[in-house]
């Protein structure tokens, strides 16, 4: 992975800045991080994960469906870099996922046969606090970060720590950790509406997420509201452009 230019870094770091707005979205700015991340340095996939009011990491954003799995197994096995990056608050770099079984035996197979060669992981965090982790795959050979990389990387993972916690964490005495649930309780709802816009226009799940982001944004309305509204009331899919 090489470089990024200053100028597309600055792009991404004001788009993260100007979602700190009245009508903050979480979700579509968890979403959001990862694409920016996926794209800005090449990445097949980018996944996000943060903890939940008990610590446990949950998964809550991923730039495509296959990393949506492979970051839920490696919830479910208690193993892969993620974990590390967020136990450690250190990031996890350069890992070659098919010598990587002694390191992570469960995650490791998995990752290599969903066609990810390559990882690193990222925590999301403010001084002694972490409070998840960004993980990007590769899905070639040689693609490895450089010494400049990854203080670019770190620092973007950073920002949307400090714009997480930062976004109204106390107020109207609210708690982050419970704008977290919120927003954990919120994604299920946006999977549910991804498969019913998926079965209803016999299309992948990734083309349906992006159908839903599309119309959220395109009328104004928050990516939940709209998830909600097509669980409810799957009529609403007929007014889709």
């Amino acid at each position: 992975m090489t470089t990024v230019s200053a100028e597309r870094l600055a792009t991404i770091f004001v788009e993260v800045a100007d979602t700190l707005v009245d009508e903050f979205d979480l979700l579509e700015f968890l979403h959001m991080l990862t694409d920016r991340t996926a794209d800005l340095v090449g990445a097949a996939a980018v996944g996000l994960v943060l903890a939940g009011k008990d610590g446990r990491l949950e998964f809550m954003a991923g730039s495509n469906e296959n990393v949506k799995l492979l970051e839920l197994f490696q919830l479910q096995t208690r193993e892969g870099p993620c974990l590390e990056a967020f136990r450690t608050g250190q990031p996890v770099i350069n890992v070659n996922l098919g010598e990587a079984a002694p390191r992570w035996p469960r995650f490791a197979p998995r990752a290599t046969a969903t066609g990810f060669q390559s990882v690193h992981a990222f925590p999301m965090r403010l001084r002694s606090q972490t409070i998840g982790a960004l993980n990007v795959f590769g899905d070639t050979q040689g693609g490895d970060f450089d010494g400049a990389d990854v203080p670019i990387v770190q620092s973007l993972a950073d920002i949307a720590a400090i714009a997480l916690l930062q976004e109204r964490a106390i107020h109207r005495g609210e708690v982050l950790t419970e704008q977290l649930q919120g927003a954990l309780n919120s994604r299920i709802v946006i999977e549910q509406a991804k498969g019913a816009v998926a079965q209803a226009r016999q299309i992948s799940v990734d083309e349906a997420f992006t159908v839903i982001r599309t119309y959220a944004r395109g009328n104004n309305k928050k990516l939940t509201d709209v998830a909600h509204a097509i669980v409810v009331d799957q009529s609403v899919l007929l007014n889709f452009s």
